[in-house]
């Protein structure tokens, strides 16, 4: 089967909110409580790229890195680590002013 449809990171990033949005509904607000659609997303598209793998020609991105991300006990935690060195909590702390000084 072949098909002349091809994804961009354009379309992606918007079908991955469109799950993230599902997912904030699940989580009644919070967006790190329930990650079943995307990582439902991201098993299609892995299912997809094996299968017909020219409509991802012009993306370049390792679906399956990410799903283990969003599979793992706590993927925002498993993201800071993974491009800060850090954990979420380690981040979020530095990021506070520590005192009065660090307001102006």
């Amino acid at each position: 089967m072949t098909t002349n449809f091809r994804y961009d990171k354009e379309t992606i990033y918007k079908e991955f909110d469109e799950a993230k949005q599902k997912d904030i509904l699940i989580g009644k607000g919070d967006d790190n409580k329930s990650h079943k659609h995307r990582i439902t997303l991201l098993r299609e598209y892995i299912k997809l790229e094996d299968e017909m793998p020219e409509v991802f020609e012009y993306v370049s991105m390792n679906f399956k890195r990410l799903l283990d991300t969003y599979l793992s006990v706590n993927p925002r935690d498993t993201f800071y680590r993974k491009v800060f060195g850090k954990s979420f909590e380690q981040v979020d702390f530095e990021q506070k002013p520590q005192k009065a000084s660090d307001y102006s």
